[in-house]
């Protein structure tokens, strides 16, 4: 399997192409563009027969190895093995099973309609981010080790990436972790478990502006190929294509889990801020997976679910940019977005690299096919499944209390942004996965306000906001960036 940008000035020639290994320890192309793979491999009607009664790490395994295929199979098998254990993804509710790693726990069941949340917040740090982080630690580690060589890691995170890969790589050998997240924008729990952490190869620094900001900074270090090489910058955000391919292996595990035919269906609500989540949906609905509908669910900040109705792909300034009770949704340039439009247009990397110097210089562009539009591609969009929906904040409240009330779950704001715009997608005889975000209790000045009670926290998270916590508050200055990292890598 080889993998070319979905910017790539000639993707016929080879030198353009890369292995999976050979892109794993970056992000960003050297063009600016994301790495997407030559060819999405296939999944054939008897791999699914023969995947349902595997465990999540021989499904992750099988589902891998299509794409990691300069990774030995028994190395590979061994990765999965270590990551996907109910040793680490440990904090499963009453009524699931940690052995599942992702159990399924059916909310309404009537009238032909069935709704299904699929838990993905039972890891170390109670948020989907885990599913593929820790995978990230494990194969950064293992890559690593071969070269002999170490890695500084710089990333951005509106909440829960941040707290996944420092986690996910804290102690690991060769490898230091920069992270940049919104100053005071985070929830109170996400921003303890980041800035908690001790240990001497974290860095957490706290940026004076909003997420948009971090990530541009992100993209910006990542541009400047000469400080990237000396410095042995890498990538966890979900630019980075083994982080999204990952994240593949629990769309078909809900599939696997909520069918018992392969001539059955299902769609699944995703709640939507970089793109990085659905676009994983997307990949197995390419490779085969019987996937009707993909749900994109925005909460206020909703350029993803304004292209999805209108063609037009419009980014927000930072001033036009909310800070909601889904903060890890507060995001108006999604990053994974271009992966889906490259396929959208053919996979024409020149129409891709003209299409995204618009957002840099115009702040969007327009697919509708209207006058003076600058395509008509979004007639296309329905041929892969996408829908789209909006949530507020008094909507999370009233699903929030709903799925309280109804089912005696207490689910997160994100969650309950999905479950808001899956009750409007929903279709008799198909059933609608939602995919869990993260677990309540991450978000509890929410909860009290929706519920009048704290949410429940898993052991070993009581009082985690009082710890004394450990970051540098800087501008949003790429220089004093480049700075900082310069001066802790001594490189």
């Amino acid at each position: 399997m080889q993998y070319v940008s979905t910017r790539a000035a000639n993707p016929a020639d080879p030198e353009s192409r890369k292995s999976f290994t050979g892109i794993l320890l970056g992000g960003l192309a050297p063009d600016g563009g994301l790495y997407m793979p030559l060819e999405y491999p296939q999944v054939t009607a008897a791999e699914l027969d023969a995947w349902r009664s595997l465990s999540y790490a021989d499904l992750a395994y099988e589902i891998l190895r299509k794409f990691a295929t300069d990774i030995p199979d028994a190395d590979l098998r061994a990765l999965t093995q270590k990551t996907y254990t109910p040793e680490v993804y440990r904090n499963a509710r009453p009524g699931e099973s940690a052995a599942d790693i992702t159990p399924l726990r059916v909310l309404h069941d009537e009238g032909g309609q069935t709704l299904i949340l699929q838990a993905l917040s039972n890891g170390p740090t109670l948020a989907f981010k885990d599913m593929a982080m820790q995978l990230l630690g494990n194969l950064f580690e293992y890559a690593l080790a071969k070269q002999h060589a170490q890695l500084n890691i710089f990333g951005a995170t509106s909440g829960d990436t941040g707290s996944a890969a420092e986690y996910a790589m804290r102690g690991k050998a060769g490898i230091s972790v920069f992270m940049l997240s919104p100053h005071k924008k985070m929830s109170a729990f996400q921003t303890a478990q980041m800035f908690s952490l001790q240990d001497p190869n974290i860095h957490n620094i706290a940026v004076e502006g909003v997420f948009d900001d971090c990530q541009d900074m992100v993209k910006a270090v990542s541009n400047d190929l000469e400080f990237k090489a000396r410095h042995k910058i890498g990538t966890v955000n979900s630019i980075n294509w083994a982080r999204v391919v990952a994240q593949v292996v629990y769309y078909f595990r809900g599939y696997l889990m909520a069918t018992t035919a392969n001539d059955q269906k299902v769609s699944f609500t995703v709640p939507s801020g970089n793109f990085g989540n659905i676009c994983a949906g997307h990949i197995a609905r390419m490779m085969g997976l019987p996937i009707d509908k993909l749900v994109v669910a925005t909460n206020e900040n909703d350029v993803l679910d304004e292209f999805f109705r209108t063609g037009v792909y419009r980014v927000r300034k930072a001033a036009e940019t909310f800070h909601t009770s889904s903060p890890s949704m507060d995001i108006s340039k999604a990053s994974n977005f271009e992966r889906f439009v490259y396929d959208l247009v053919g996979r024409d990397s020149a129409r891709v690299r003209a299409l995204f110097e618009k957002v840099d210089t115009d702040g969007g562009f327009d697919l509708s096919g209207r006058p003076g539009s600058d395509g008509d591609e979004f007639a296309h969009v329905a041929q892969y499944g996408f829908e789209s929906g909006r949530s507020t904040h008094a909507d999370r409240i009233a699903t929030i209390r709903d799925v309280f009330d109804d089912y005696g779950i207490t689910v997160d704001t994100h969650t309950a942004d999905g479950i808001k715009v899956a009750r409007e997608h929903i279709e008799t005889g198909v059933p609608m996965i939602v995919l869990e975000t993260a677990l309540a209790a991450k978000f509890n000045e929410t909860i009290l306000e929706a519920i009048g009670t704290d949410a429940e926290r898993p052991p070993g998270f009581e009082g985690i906001e009082a710890l004394p916590q450990r970051f540098v508050v800087m501008p949003t200055d790429v220089a004093r960036i480049k700075e900082f990292i310069a001066s802790q890598t001594g490189l």
